[in-house]
Parts: structure tokens; C-alpha cells; sequence
């Protein structure tokens, strides 16, 4: 029988997603009524300008007071799109506290506090939801935490943030420089004003902490995470990728260990082959590969990012949690109960793509092999090419532990025929 009482939503901000949440609202009311099984009713905005004019929403909706909306107490269903750690983590618990559950969209906030927050919801009977967190409308934390809860997952690879590879795939298809990928970026609405968090590695690992806390269900910090950005990566490096058949994508990476008894969480440049996957994914697109021990290999693709992408993923929590609401129960909640350690970047076991500036005379390609040899790591290719005096001499390593990788490259450094390192990158995905 259809509840023809209205549950009650109340949105923590109404930018860009936060608006597209309240349109779909109004224009499939009838819709979200016949999935969930009762109307949902749209009961107050929470906004920090309320002289702005937001079509389609009732102005007398429209407050700032957060903290009194989420007190209400007849409130269902919070719908927090503000993001950040303050207020959101405070108005998140005090909605649990009065009666309500959530649906976040805030990524930082969960992958460094979503421990505390999910104990408070269950301490309160609530829903804690956040698909929208981790790659836009992609479906991604739901099959990991729901549909994949009868496997084994071993390993989450993928490409978590739009801004990024729009600009690494101009860089690879136009030959542009990273400055210049970065202003078309801009330009386009890729990138914000200051892409600090996209370009240096926070947005993604953020996701990665997330993604590798459901995946292995364990205790993932974001603290955790080893972080390196792109900013560093250039057309140079694309045409050392392309002459191994290879391009440049800023990877999510999150492992676990061969043993079983340790995860992994990282995100860098690394190259890829150009038959893998994930290097056919272009602009300003997300793409997740999923390696399970029964599903076997699994690919989610999509929009990343937007506000129509994002608020989809919102929906969907909502009519969830909703629907969770009139049965008087609450959804899949934190599975952490392999309390599995995670490692530090120096014991993940990858390869190695290095370019050395060396003089260009006999011996230097023995020095350098011995170097490597000394700290037990193997070379598979090298190719030297060099004119007057100056070389250029890259080196593709086997797996070997990144401690013992980075350690090469310091003791690189130190020879006398070595005049610099042009660059270093990881290789992934074989």
C-alpha cells in the first residue's frame, strides 16, 4: 500500500549538484513516489547566500541555519552536498542525533572520518550513504559493498578524477604541454581556479581511501594513502610511453597483499599499455577495474564528475535510504572486520620506467647496471641514444619492492656519469 504521508528531505547545499538534486526532485516526483513507495517532499535548503536566486525552489524553503534544519526532528532524510570537514561532520551527527538519516556526497569527509560517522549512525538507527562520493554517477560503492559481498576482492584500479585525465589525455592525443592541457581544462570547466586538489593527488586518494576500506573491508585512513600528483609529467615522458605502448594515466590503486594479510592504497602517474582497458578512457571520463576472485575482471565507466552525474548517484542513496525508512530497517552499513594493516608505499612491489641524462661514453651502461644489480633489482629493456658528449639512457625495470626501486635511483644520482634524472614513472596494469 502506498504511504501517502511525504518523507521529509532536507538539502545541505544547493550549488551546482545540490540544485540538479532539488530539480529531479520536483520533475519526477511521480517517479521517486512509485520506487520508493510514499511522495518525498523537499523541506528546507540550507544555503550560505540566501539572496540568490534558485529557479524552481519555494524561497521560503531557503535558510541558513544548517544547524536548526537538521534539529528539526521531522526530518527523514539529510541530503549533504556542502562538503569539506566543518560543519558538514558536525550537521551529519547531529541529524543522526534527531531523528535523520544521510546522504552524503562528501568524499574528504568520509575517507578521513567515516569510521566515527558510521558508528554514529548506528548508534542512532540511521542510514549513512555515499555513493556519490567515489566517481560521480558511476555505480561503484554499491556493487563493492553489496553485489561483490559474496566475493573476494583483490584489486581496485582505476581512474577516479575527470579534471586529471582530461588533461593527461590532451596531453597524450595533442601533444600539449601540462600547462596548456590545464588552461583548455579551465577553460572548458574541467578544472577549478585552483586545481591543487585534482592535479597533486588529494581528490583521488581521498576516493582511493574509500574504495579500499569497502573493497577489503578494512580500515583505510586517507593518512594512509601514498600521494603523488601529475604536475610533474611531460610530453617527454608521453613519448617514452608511446614507444613502449604505453600512455600516462593518474591511477588509483588499491591492492591486497599477495598473502592476504596487508592492503595497499596509492594514487600516481603511472603508464599503462595501450591494451589495457583503461587507457582507451578519454576526456574528462572515470573508469574503475575491478579484479574479484569469482567475478574475475569487472569495469565500471561513466561520468565522473558534474552536477547532473553526481546528483544521479545522489538519487539513487536517496530512494534507497528512503525505502530503508519505511521498512524500519538501515542498509549495508562499514564492514572493517579484517582489520588488515596497511602497508607503506616502499613494500608495494611495481615497476619501474626511469630516464637518465649520462654521459655518452663506454662503461656508463655498466656502472648504471650495477647500481641496479647492488640493490636486487632487474632490468628488463634499456635504450641508450646519444650524441656529442650527451646521452639519454632509459631504463624499464622487473617488479621489485618501490623501496628498493627508489633506492636505485638515489645511488643513481650519485655517479659521476649520471648528469640527472629526467624522470621517473611507475608502470602498472600487466
Amino acid at each position: 500500500m502506498m504511504r501517502t504521508r511525504p518523507l521529509k528531505v532536507a538539502l545541505l547545499g544547493c550549488g551546482v549538484v545540490g540544485s540538479e538534486v532539488a530539480r529531479i526532485m520536483t520533475t519526477h516526483a511521480d517517479d521517486l513516489t512509485a520506487r520508493i513507495g510514499a511522495p518525498v517532499e523537499l523541506a528546507g535548503v540550507a544555503v550560505r547566500r540566501p539572496s540568490k536566486v534558485r529557479e524552481g525552489i519555494d524561497p521560503s524553503l531557503i535558510t541558513t541555519d544548517a544547524t536548526a534544519l537538521v534539529k528539526r526532528g521531522d526530518i527523514d532524510v539529510i541530503v549533504e552536498v556542502i562538503g569539506g570537514i566543518e560543519p558538514a561532520r558536525t550537521l551529519i551527527t547531529t541529524a543522526f542525533e534527531h531523528g535523520a538519516s544521510v546522504v552524503s556526497a562528501n568524499k574528504a569527509l568520509i575517507a578521513q572520518d567515516g569510521e566515527a560517522l558510521h558508528a554514529a549512525a548506528v548508534e542512532h538507527g540511521r542510514d549513512l550513504y555515499y555513493e556519490a562520493a567515489v566517481a560521480g554517477a558511476i555505480p561503484l560503492i554499491r556493487p563493492l559493498r553489496e553485489s561483490l559481498a559474496g566475493d573476494k576482492v583483490n584489486r581496485v584500479l582505476g581512474i577516479v578524477n575527470g579534471t586529471t585525465n582530461f588533461i593527461l589525455d590532451a596531453m597524450d592525443t595533442t601533444g600539449a604541454g601540462y600547462q596548456e592541457a590545464l588552461d583548455e581544462a579551465t577553460a572548458l570547466g574541467y578544472a577549478e581556479a585552483d586545481p591543487t586538489a585534482d592535479v597533486e593527488g588529494f581528490d583521488a586518494a581521498a576516493k582511493a581511501a574509500i574504495l579500499a576500506g569497502i573493497a577489503f573491508h578494512t580500515r583505510v585512513r586517507l593518512d594512509d594513502v601514498y600521494r603523488e600528483g601529475m604536475t610533474e609529467v611531460t610530453a617527454a615522458d608521453f613519448a617514452s610511453a608511446k614507444r613502449m605502448g604505453c600512455t600516462i594515466k593518474l591511477l588509483a590503486i588499491c591492492e591486497r597483499a599477495a598473502d592476504g594479510g596487508s592492503v595497499t592504497a596509492r594514487v600516481h602517474p603511472a603508464m599503462i599499455p595501450l591494451s589495457h582497458p583503461l587507457a582507451s578512457v578519454r576526456g574528462a571520463y572515470n573508469a574503475v577495474f575491478v579484479e574479484a576472485e569469482a567475478a574475475g575482471q569487472l569495469m565500471f565507466y561513466g561520468p565522473g564528475a558534474g552536477g547532473s552525474p553526481t546528483a544521479s548517484a545522489v538519487l539513487g542513496d536517496l530512494v534507497a535510504v528512503c525505502r530503508n525508512k519505511l521498512a524500519e530497517s538501515t542498509g549495508p552499513g562499514d564492514s572493517a572486520y579484517t582489520q588488515l594493516p596497511v602497508s607503506s608505499m616502499g613494500e608495494v612491489v611495481t615497476r619501474y620506467h626511469i630516464s637518465l641524462d649520462v654521459a655518452d661514453k663506454p662503461g656508463v651502461l655498466a656502472q648504471v647496471a650495477t647500481v641496479f644489480a647492488e640493490h636486487g633489482v632487474s632490468i628488463d629493456t634499456v635504450r641508450q641514444t646519444g650524441k656529442d658528449g650527451e646521452a639519454s639512457l632509459v631504463v624499464v625495470t622487473h617488479r621489485a619492492p618501490d623501496a628498493a626501486l627508489t633506492g636505485t635511483v638515489d645511488a643513481l644520482r650519485n655517479l659521476d656519469t649520471v648528469r640527472g634524472v629526467a624522470s621517473i614513472m611507475r608502470v602498472e596494469g600487466e
